[in-house]
């Protein structure tokens, strides 16, 4: 048999087929092979791990770029965002029943957008009548509008005639009421010519028949009598245009007084029309912010917010799986860190509807895709004063859910 050549690999197979015993030098290589897969999903943890809890800036980009949110496809969303801290007395407080959930400060009936009002078209901001912390009441003037001349020209022009209509009214009852008389004096005056010819033609017809005047002189009398009543028939017919002896009924006043309330009509549009040129508070309030300055045309934003600074109230969203627990009565207390202190309220109303999560930070690994109810925390006087300076503040809400059953049975055994 040939001896194998000794310069020939080791780990060569001999031309018998059997297979060598692996090499000392081999065999690390063989365990590192072994250990390479588990290693690498032992790192990819641990670095997705610390990726999500530090979010380096890095990460931060790519859920910037890519939309994503961490938690947005969990069935249950993150509580709270990254950057919200709890202070650790308490965080030691908390009880297992509390409900806590981020939340916002506003007025009551929340913040209002004072517009322009319909149909100022593009007019511009001429004067501001209010500034920043004003206290307004509902329909007080807080701004003028630049088409305030042209709208009083308006008003000027439709009381001017109104007076115009007023002197013609005047002048055409002074006028019918002058034909009545003419009408009647002219109708009395035919009436007497046809009575005094009707007495000369009977005379002469008397004279006539005793042959004392001529055919001639009847004929006459005849004659003048006929003329007499058309006289009194053409008197009668001027007289009967009008319909009454009183001016006030006839068609030319009436007409008159109907073109005079025409004219006081569009005396009152003009009027309504000028207050196109002020700017009004909805409701009373305090101004909270002021978006459009003079020479400007107010925008989408309007030109003011006004809210009810003195009564204030906390918007809190609720994770949908915890808005059963949520009762109207329960405490609650805000944790607002800017203010160095907590704020405590009831809440007073819990919504109706399930929406997306609309208070969050600008982090980009906040969670906005949470479903959320709001439910409406009514603050207490204290508390309102101080929050009135502060609307729109950002605070964390823990809501007392055991409180209103605790106090309910501390009330059963005080009597």
């Amino acid at each position: 048999m040939t001896q194998p050549d000794d310069n020939l690999p080791k780990d060569v197979l001999p031309d018998d087929g059997t297979e060598p015993a692996p090499s000392p030098e081999s065999r690390p290589r063989l365990y590192w092979r072994l250990l390479r897969l588990p290693l690498f999903f032992a790192v990819l943890f641990a670095g997705g791990f610390l990726g999500l809890y530090f979010q380096p800036p890095g990460l931060q980009a790519v859920f910037e770029r890519t939309g994503l949110q961490p938690g947005g496809g969990a069935d249950d969303p993150f509580a709270l965002p990254r950057t919200v801290e709890i202070p650790d007395e308490v965080v030691a407080s908390l009880e297992p029943s509390d409900v806590v959930g981020l939340a916002r400060l506003l007025p009551r009936g929340e913040v209002a957008t004072v517009a322009r009002p319909f149909g100022a078209g593009d007019a511009r901001i001429d004067e501001l009548l209010a500034a920043i912390g004003d206290d307004v009441s509902r329909g007080d003037r807080v701004a003028v509008l630049d088409n305030l001349a042209s709208l009083e020209i308006a008003v000027a022009q439709a009381e001017a005639n109104v007076a115009l209509q007023e002197a013609s009214l005047l002048q055409t009852q002074q006028s019918v009421a002058i034909s009545i008389a003419e009408a009647e004096a002219t109708l009395d005056q035919a009436l007497a010519a046809e009575e005094v010819a009707q007495t000369e033609f009977e005379r002469t017809q008397s004279l006539l028949g005793r042959g004392v005047t001529t055919q001639a002189q009847f004929d006459q009398a005849q004659l003048e009598l006929r003329q007499a009543e058309q006289s009194v028939a053409s008197a009668r017919a001027t007289l009967s245009r009008f319909t009454s002896d009183d001016p006030e009924e006839q068609a030319d006043v009436i007409v008159a007084r109907r073109t005079l309330d025409a004219a006081k009509a569009d005396v009152e549009q003009a009027r309504r029309d000028l207050q196109k040129a002020y700017v009004v508070s909805p409701i009373d309030g305090t101004i909270l912010d002021i978006h459009s300055r003079p020479g400007e045309v107010p925008g989408s934003d309007g030109v003011m917010e006004v809210g009810r600074t003195a009564e204030m109230m906390a918007e809190v969203e609720v994770y949908q799986n915890q808005v059963r627990q949520i009762e109207i009565g329960q405490p609650v207390d805000l944790l607002a860190e800017p203010l160095g202190e907590t704020l405590t309220g009831t809440v007073e109303h819990i919504g109706l509807i399930v929406g997306r999560q609309d208070v969050v930070s600008d982090d980009t690994a906040a969670n906005v895709d949470a479903r959320v109810v709001d439910v409406l925390v009514a603050l207490d006087q204290e508390s309102s004063e101080i929050a009135s300076r502060f609307t729109g503040l950002e605070v964390v809400a823990r809501i007392d859910t055991g409180g209103t059953e605790a106090a309910a049975r501390s009330g059963q055994a005080g009597e």
